[in-house]
């Protein structure tokens, strides 16, 4: 609270501050202006004077004539003493004072520099400092009958000091002031509270604290994160973004137009659409990442967006562990689940005295399964997917679903923009959809068959079932994130994952389905990518398959 209060303190006398300094300037102005407004009314003043004085007959003839000095004298200081001013001089063209307030200086030439033109008929106001201190000058010539110029006078006016012009101000001046200084702190409260106001109630040092915690928060996150502001300028663009985007060498973005720093960008969609879009897959590059986009929104209304993402290859490599564990439960259980039914029936036999018809039960499952995992051994050179195929051969016996691998089928390597994650997802998601569509029928015979072929120009996986088959209704949809047909117990992320595999491999995919009867997927894919323009394959999508992502955030 002490801490509040001394902050509180210093904004009011740094606010009170500025409006003295204010006042100050405003006052020097103020005062400048009142001096120059009044020398200038002065000095018309002073030559309606000085004018007066040389068309007065007694000077006119007196100039020249000694004997009519005193005259003009008398006349110089009746004027003088009538118009308030401080002195009255009347000069002849050899510049001898012929009238002078200070009688010792009558019969004196004058000197000053600024006395030149008026000889030359010139008429004109001037500023000089003399023995009085600073005066206003008027200089008027006077004339003869003849329009000839037989002298000049000059009437000046002493200015005051800057304390006197003050000192005349000073009871108006105190009042201004102190209504100023009240105002001012008065407004500099207000604004004080306003300003806090609009900083949530936080003082400068918490502020500073959060805007480094926030940065160096930002920077620590193991996510790109980019945000933009309305105007869809980079407010945010963290160490793991620059280095997912590839853009480490460039300077620093912050404040630059999102589109000058990432062309093909999608996050300023957000600030149209103004709706978040959440866990889509995107393709950069070569590099597919995972994307979240939402919009930033202050007291319900849009001031920007942030996109949060993740290199793909992470999330599937931690997504691969975590489901890696659930299928070796799976399998652990499945194969528990198999091998007591065998031991069962090999006790049994033991028990009726057929030894010797247990031991060739015992010899022809162990064949049987040496046999299947020696022939998915020699025909598939990927370890994970010749686990995937055990499990579901296992799955399948346990759900009462022959699960059936082609004997012609093989796979030596992988297309180029695949690896061994896109195509267990592939194969995985396809025979659990087969699953799914086999479970509910009443059916004698349930089967999938599997068949995986390659050669150097193109890989192929087909997968059938006998199943329930596709409901012509629903099948341009199936593609879509979040649909499905399972009720509750589906997510609608099988078919939208390996949507995504067929965009990154520049795959194909055919349908053929008969409700009732079964579907068939065949997907293909070609081993060599193809160059486009832009480093990627353009292939048409087949009906019913979503558009392609776009390339960027």
């Amino acid at each position: 609270m002490l801490q509040r209060l001394k902050i509180n303190a210093k904004i009011a006398i740094l606010s009170s501050g500025i409006v003295l300094f204010s006042l100050l300037i405003g006052g020097t102005v103020l005062v400048g202006t009142s001096i120059g407004s009044s020398e200038a009314e002065l000095g018309r003043r002073l030559l309606v004077t000085a004018r007066t004085v040389a068309q007065l007959p007694e000077v006119a003839r007196g100039i020249g004539d000694p004997s009519q000095y005193p005259a003009i004298q008398e006349a110089a200081e009746r004027i003088r003493i009538i118009n308030d001013v401080t002195y009255i001089v009347v000069m002849d063209m050899n510049r001898v004072r012929l009238s002078h307030p200070v009688d010792d200086k009558i019969g004196t030439v004058s000197l000053s520099a600024d006395e030149g033109s008026a000889f030359a008929e010139h008429t004109y106001v001037s500023k000089a400092k003399g023995e009085l201190g600073t005066a206003l000058r008027a200089l008027v010539p006077v004339m003869n009958a003849d329009h000839v110029q037989i002298g000049v006078v000059l009437v000046g006016q002493l200015l005051p000091s800057i304390g006197q012009v003050l000192q005349t101000l000073s009871g108006q001046a105190y009042v201004i002031l102190l209504l100023s200084l009240l105002f001012g702190i008065l407004c500099s409260w207000k604004l004080a509270q306003h300003i806090k106001k609009q900083m949530f109630e936080l003082e400068p040092h918490e502020i500073a604290r959060l805007l480094v915690e926030r940065t160096a928060t930002f920077h620590a996150m193991h996510e790109g994160v980019i945000a933009i502001d309305k105007d869809e300028r980079i407010t945010i663009f963290n160490d793991k973004a620059k280095q997912i985007m590839k853009i480490d060498e460039e300077p620093d973005v912050i404040g630059r137009p999102i589109r000058d720093v990432l062309p093909d960008t999608r996050l300023p969609e957000i600030l149209e659409l103004n709706h978040p879009i959440y866990n889509q897959e995107l393709l950069l590059g070569t590099t597919v990442i995972w994307s979240n986009r939402v919009p930033i929104k202050v007291n319900a209304q849009t001031v920007g967006a942030v996109a949060i993402f993740q290199d793909r290859t992470e999330v599937t490599q931690i997504a691969e562990e975590l489901t890696g564990v659930k299928a070796f439960v799976d399998a652990l259980r499945v194969q528990n689940h198999e091998y007591m039914n065998k031991l069962h029936t090999i006790g049994g036999l033991i028990q009726l005295g057929n030894k010797e018809k247990a031991l060739d039960y015992l010899f022809e499952i162990t064949e049987q399964k040496e046999e299947l995992t020696r022939f998915l051994s020699e025909r598939f050179k990927d370890d994970s997917l010749t686990g995937l195929l055990l499990g579901k051969i296992s799955r399948g016996s346990e759900l009462g679903i022959a699960v059936a691998i082609d004997r012609q089928s093989h796979l030596e390597r992988f297309p180029d923009r695949l690896d061994h994650h896109d195509i267990v997802v592939l194969v995985g998601n396809l025979i659990e959809n087969a699953f799914d569509a086999l479970q509910p029928l009443q059916r004698r015979q349930k089967r999938i068959v599997v068949s995986i072929e390659q050669d150097d120009e193109v890989l192929s996986v087909l997968v059938e079932d006998n199943g329930t088959g596709i409901d012509p209704a629903v099948r341009e949809r199936i593609f879509e994130q979040g649909f499905t047909t399972k009720g509750a117990s589906g997510r609608g992320i099988g078919l939208y994952l390996i949507a995504g595999i067929l965009r990154k491999g520049d795959g194909t995919i055919r349908i053929d389905s008969a409700p009732g009867e079964g579907a068939s997927f065949l997907v293909s894919f070609p081993m060599k990518s193809a160059e486009a323009s832009n480093g990627l394959p353009e292939s048409p999508a087949p009906s019913g398959f979503p558009p392609p992502p776009p390339a960027n955030l």
